[in-house]
């Protein structure tokens, strides 16, 4: 698996670019947008490797995981957006109202205009569905489609009631969003946040994915294994 991260928005995201043929990829997380002065770069980057987003997923629903919607549906007008259906409120028509929540807890309330009027969601993830069930109406190749196919949901609330994460067992690959870091977790002391729910998706991690599994998450050290971290 050779996931592209590029670190976007105002508390550096790990955004990953996830290929699923030679040119056809996903776009996981983009943050880019004018307030941490990065607009634009996950399309220059796409652009630049002459590769083709299929789709936007999104762990969840937090401010500095969704900012840079806005610019990859200006490009991509008809890029289905993937979220869960319990932090799709974050994005769409009602997202300044649910952002602003969060911003006012941290005292960020100056980002409020980078994430108020949002693009809205066109698919949801749900725990236990492949991606290529949950995205099947795109238009896609058969190579990117068998890759999709290959890509689990795993419903993680905790940090919010609609965190993801997405499995590959296959190789052996975890994308969690922000429910597991390197030796840590999120927060849970946002709006929609459980501490006695993030320990039970920890629990369901440790317990459905394999050891050898390599980590992926929202922010900071990436790449080291389920196996380091229980």
């Amino acid at each position: 698996m050779n996931l592209h991260l590029l670190h976007t928005g105002p508390l550096a995201v790990n955004t990953y670019i996830l290929p699923l043929s030679e040119n056809e990829v996903l776009v996981i997380d983009p943050a880019d947008c004018p307030f941490s002065q990065d607009e634009g770069s996950v399309i220059s980057y796409l652009a630049s490797k002459n590769l083709r987003p299929l789709a936007v997923l999104l762990t969840h629903g937090h401010f500095d995981h969704v900012s840079g919607l806005p610019f990859i549906k200006k490009s991509f007008p008809d890029i289905p957006v993937a979220i869960h259906k319990a932090d799709s409120a974050m994005i769409g028509k009602d997202s300044k109202v649910q952002q602003g929540k969060s911003l006012s807890q941290m005292g960020f309330f100056e980002f409020l205009p980078f994430v108020s009027d949002l693009p809205g969601a066109s698919a949801f993830l749900e725990d236990g569905k492949n991606l290529l069930e949950i995205l099947g109406n795109c238009e896609c190749s058969s190579e990117a489609k068998k890759s999709l196919e290959d890509w689990q949901v795993l419903h993680t609330p905790g940090h919010t009631e609609g965190s993801c994460c997405l499995y590959n067992e296959k190789d052996f690959t975890l994308i969690s969003g922000d429910t597991l870091f390197y030796h840590s977790w999120g927060r849970t002391d946002l709006a929609g946040g459980s501490e006695r729910k993030i320990h039970q998706s920890l629990a369901k991690i440790a317990e459905y994915c394999e050891e050898k599994t390599r980590v992926y998450p929202g922010h900071d050290h990436a790449g080291f294994t389920l196996e380091e971290n229980f």
